[in-house]
């Protein structure tokens, strides 16, 4: 545990308005002895919630009951050790929060950790915790965990109950967590996971070409090569372009509108009443989230709605498809916004698929290039989480390569 303290205190993965000491779960569960961190958008008793922005933390106060999520964790033994730093209202891929600074990234030092998860990414890679609690929307889990070299999986949407939780985009919004290896992914989802689970063997793997060439070619000579190892995934392989016939920046843009449009719903009364200061990249983007009109948004749905009968038509139960989690390694913390721009658009080309189609979605730590962690991501069916983190246990021999 004291190693913990001290990588905890290395981390500046916590807010500060932490706990102010670690709240005990219950002895005897099957996460008894291991240790979670929480992102901050997650209700515990209370503590106040701030979703990364003091503005917003000021207007709350502390929370009668814990989340679901948290609730589940503490009855199966999990010790809650902190609350993690997140970018402002979940607004980012970047991991950089204007108000609490950056997370380090212990795997790649000098570099992004990567967002809005960032801090419990962080803190699962710097050895603060043995699991942590994120969400993903727009790739706030795949993202910090490909970029700080550990195991995440966003869920299907709805797999876990939110109650407890701040939304930003209720339609995409969806639970996901990180761990150090597969097998522990796999123990907290038997606890997090609810509602109907779709079981089938998998049989069938979908190579998305077009995710692979939106990515840097060494990334994604690596993931090819591992992928062509990998005896555990099926013989039977298909190689085609899943955002056919309109492309991916087309799905990237439907995604933003409606990402946006709710964004606002969710948060634009508060930013109307209290005009918070925002940090640079989530100011500019609530600013074009006002702007969307209700005829976008109808336009951006109707598109949607194709898109998930589209990909869920190609990714039946018993099907996986595989894809770079990130089109790139992290950028350097010292990247200037406009780097940080060109990063977040190829990053929403590849995030909006499993987002859109509200499907579950891991990444597997497979190895780095230039010393900087590269993951790989693996699409699964709808409400097929189980089957995906099963595939990740048996995939955890392939971690490690060099590229």
């Amino acid at each position: 545990m004291n190693e913990k303290k001290t990588a905890r205190e290395r981390s500046g993965a916590f807010v500060p308005h932490d706990v102010a000491a670690p709240i005990l779960g219950r002895p005897g569960g099957p996460l008894d002895g291991l240790t979670v961190a929480v992102k901050d958008m997650y209700d515990i008793a209370g503590e106040r919630t701030g979703g990364g922005c003091p503005a917003w933390l000021e207007t709350q106060s502390p929370a009668l009951l814990n989340a679901v999520a948290v609730a589940r964790v503490l009855d199966a033994g999990a010790t809650v050790i902190g609350k993690t730093v997140c970018d402002e209202l979940f607004y980012s891929v970047s991991g950089i929060n204007a108000h609490y600074g950056m997370p380090a990234n212990p795997r790649a030092p000098g570099r992004i950790p990567g967002g809005s998860s960032s801090g419990s990414a962080a803190a699962v890679a710097a050895g603060s915790c043995d699991f942590a609690l994120g969400s993903d929307t727009g790739g706030s889990v795949r993202i910090p965990a490909a970029l700080n070299g550990v195991w995440g999986i966003r869920t299907s949407t709805g797999r876990v109950d939110e109650a407890g939780e701040m939304a930003m985009a209720p339609s995409f919004d969806a639970c996901g967590w990180f761990a150090g290896g597969p097998g522990l992914l796999r123990k907290v989802g038997d606890v997090l996971l609810g509602g109907e689970s779709v079981r089938a063997p998998v049989a069938r793997l979908l190579i998305a070409d077009d995710a692979f060439a939106e990515a840097d070619a060494e990334v994604a000579s690596l993931l090819r090569n591992a992928l062509a190892d990998m005896t555990e995934l099926p013989a039977d392989r298909t190689n085609l372009r899943i955002g056919d016939p309109d492309g991916l920046d087309a799905w990237r843009e439907s995604f933003r509108l409606i990402q946006a449009r709710e964004v606002w719903k969710t948060f634009g009364p508060f930013i109307e009443s209290r005009d918070p200061v925002l940090g640079p990249g989530v100011r500019e983007r609530i600013a074009v989230a006002q702007a969307v009109t209700a005829e976008q948004e109808t336009v951006a749905r109707a598109h949607r709605a194709r898109i998930v009968a589209h990909v869920r038509a190609l990714i039946p139960p018993g099907t996986v498809m595989a894809l770079p989690s990130a089109p790139c390694i992290a950028p350097k913390a010292d990247a200037t916004f406009e780097q940080l721009e060109h990063y977040r658009l190829r990053v929403m080309r590849m995030v909006c698929i499993a987002g859109l189609a509200g499907l579950p979605q891991i990444s597997i730590p497979i190895g780095t290039v230039d010393g900087c962690p590269v993951g790989l991501g693996l699409v699964g069916w709808h409400h097929g989480d189980e089957a995906l983190l099963d595939l990740g246990v048996a995939l955890g021999r392939h971690c490690g390569r060099v590229g």
